[in-house]
């Protein structure tokens, strides 16, 4: 990650980003929810990396070191909050799950239009509608330890891979119970959660490039189209085919 910038203010607006495009490594003194309406969109801290599609929104704490990445023409809509302002009381980057009530809301306020109390009026039902949004584990969290990091380089660069643990642990040097035992200290999930993790990020990354859904499901290691859409389903919420 470069070296961030300090923006005070966390922003509320619209930008709008061509695939690949980025916002560079910046914090705010403010809270921000991110929220891609088109495209997919990733945020990036020294925690890990978070990303979401259309049915999705990300908490970025105040004073969170991070930068975005777009997939895809990618629309985002950002709403910076006062520190006081924590709806859900979290101190850690997360996403948050986003019905259709809250994305019209927040596609609303962050045009910027209207009488300042018409917009408190808003933005006060998009807090309500916000302690309300259930989170969801969609986060892929940054490995310390050297053996765990080679492991998970490993399948980052092909998560097609379907090596067992024990398989890529001696190409990384360490055991399978080594690894099983960082996976969970360091990253709070055992391997098999992990990869299904990296496996739907790299998959979202594919289908905001319009890739093919077969494709992807076997570019990213699942047996059959399928199987990839009932765990895309079961995580977002929607099928792959609705995707962004």
């Amino acid at each position: 990650m470069s070296i961030p910038r300090h923006m005070p203010v966390a922003p509320t607006g619209l930008r709008r980003l061509v695939p690949g495009g980025a916002i560079d490594a910046h914090r705010h003194d403010e809270h921000q929810i991110v929220y891609a309406a088109r495209g997919v969109l990733s945020v990036t801290t020294d925690r890990g990396r978070w990303i979401a599609p259309a049915t999705r929104a990300i908490w970025v704490p105040a004073g969170t070191v991070h930068e975005h990445r777009a997939y895809g023409r990618t629309d985002v809509h950002l709403v910076g909050l006062p520190v006081g302002t924590n709806p859900l009381g979290l101190d850690a980057p997360a996403v948050l799950a986003v019905g259709p009530l809250l994305r019209e809301l927040i596609i609303e306020y962050t045009r910027g239009e209207g009488e300042d109390a018409e917009r408190d009026r808003l933005r006060a039902v998009l807090l309500d509608r916000l302690r309300h949004s259930p989170r969801h584990p969609v986060h892929l969290p940054s490995p310390r330890d050297a053996r765990l990091a080679a492991v998970c380089a490993l399948l980052n660069e092909n998560p097609a891979d379907g090596r067992t643990l024990a398989e890529l642990g001696a190409q990384a040097g360490a055991s399978e119970r080594t690894l099983s035992r960082l996976f969970r200290a360091e990253l709070h999930m055992t391997f098999p959660q992990w990869r299904t993790q990296l496996r739907l990020h790299h998959a979202l990354i594919l289908l905001a490039d319009g890739t093919p859904v077969t494709a992807v499901a076997h570019r990213c290691g699942w047996a059959s189209a399928s199987a990839f859409i009932d765990v895309f389903r079961r995580t977002f919420g929607h099928t792959p085919g609705r995707n962004g």
